[in-house]
């Protein structure tokens, strides 16, 4: 299956906005719990809008290879992480941005080793590894108390979330209750998150969606 090897500064522009404003929503929305069905301190409403970095990513791989995608993340994160300065803190801007920039190029480099396999099996495992690395460096950056010290170093009022809550039955600080619901949340997006894939490629890739849709 070949690649597009050649491409103008016009292709960037939609990825590149799509990612900016995946990661900027997200940034706002990490910030608010989802207070229902009780889930206020397992949820927060980032945890629907961030697997949309993933597909834009693995869309763009696909289309147009890593090199490409790699460019992508590099300018989307430097555009994110200005905006999330603008629109959050700048502990959250530093949080979103570590774990941004890691996990996208970990999902590049998982969806190229998988890319000649069934057309699923990359974007999914991509999502999922690229997921549990953002999880983890964001919501341990963002509200650890071993983090703190960006808050004070910034002026900002300690914004950690290290307060103990029930968590089947133990206690756990709040952060990592609430990483868990994201993170659970993020695994169920990378199922869904095939569907529009799929579609996107059939409709705009057609011949990358057949040579590739009936590999092993």
């Amino acid at each position: 299956m070949s690649l597009r090897s050649a491409y103008s500064p016009s292709d960037y522009i939609l990825p590149v906005l799509a990612m900016c404003g995946v990661v900027a929503a997200s940034n706002i929305l990490v910030q608010y719990p989802f207070d229902h069905f009780g889930l206020g301190e397992i949820l927060t409403y980032g945890a629907f809008t961030y697997p949309i970095a993933f597909l834009v990513n693995d869309l763009a791989n696909r289309t147009y290879g890593p090199a490409f995608a790699r460019k992508v993340v590099y300018v989307g994160f430097t555009i994110a992480v200005i905006l999330s300065i603008w629109l959050a803190t700048p502990r959250i801007a530093i949080a979103s941005g570590t774990a941004f920039l890691t996990a996208q190029l970990l999902d590049i480099t998982v969806f190229n080793k998988l890319r000649q396999l069934t057309w699923w099996k990359a974007p999914f495992a991509s999502a999922i590894f690229g997921s549990l690395l953002d999880t983890l460096l964001f919501f341990s950056i963002a509200f650890a108390a071993q983090f703190a010290w960006i808050d004070a170093l910034t002026g900002q009022a300690d914004s950690s979330l290290s307060m103990l809550v029930p968590f089947f039955g133990n206690e756990i600080p709040l952060w990592v209750s609430l990483g868990f619901g994201d993170l659970m949340v993020k695994m169920v997006m990378a199922v869904v998150m095939l569907v529009p894939y799929g579609a996107i490629l059939a409709v705009f890739a057609p011949a990358i969606y057949s040579a590739n849709r009936n590999s092993r």
